[in-house]
């Protein structure tokens, strides 16, 4: 073989060995989007030989009114930092949470995986109620802006298998 037949054999086996790259890099791609659509967690690479897990997801919720516009609300563990652009997976997790406005009482449901009653804090300041809990590895933190004030007389919880039941009464 000549010289340049060396190089075109080496440009192709180059080629080849980048496609199968590629083609390796596609298949764990994959199986990361295949775990996240069951389960909504997958690995991260933290930079420094670790690894994280992660959780995103958001809710849509629908106003009953027809002037109310719709509400995209993230939850999770990746957040974006608004000043740098970066995006970090955080040690507390922002759960999922509901207000539910009945004709007596404002009921709020938090989606706490891991977490009993126990584990859980809660602070009422006017319309801001903020959820704090942590078991183990899991953490988790939310405030949320409730449609009116509340006194803590007024407020009951109870968490069962994950589920954060928060009541807020009119005193």
């Amino acid at each position: 073989m000549n010289n340049k037949e060396d190089k075109v054999t080496a440009n192709l086996e180059g080629i080849l060995r980048g496609l199968g790259d590629l083609v390796g890099k596609l298949g764990t791609l994959a199986e990361t989007g295949e775990k996240m659509k069951r389960s909504g967690v997958f690995d991260v690479d933290t930079g420094d030989g670790g690894n994280a897990k992660a959780a995103y997801g958001f809710s849509v919720k629908m106003g009953l009114n027809e002037n109310e516009e719709p509400k995209v609300e993230p939850f999770g563990n990746v957040r974006r930092d608004e000043h740098t652009g970066v995006t970090s997976v955080q040690e507390v997790s922002e759960p999922l949470i509901d207000i539910i406005e009945e004709l007596d009482h404002v009921l709020v449901l938090a989606e706490m995986p891991g977490i009993s009653d126990a584990d859980v804090s809660i602070e009422l300041n006017g319309d801001v109620l903020t959820i704090n809990a942590a078991c183990g590895s899991k953490k988790y933190h939310k405030e949320a802006v409730l449609p009116r004030s509340f006194e803590n007389q007024g407020m009951s919880s109870s968490c069962r298998n994950g589920i954060l039941e928060v009541k807020l009464n009119d005193v």
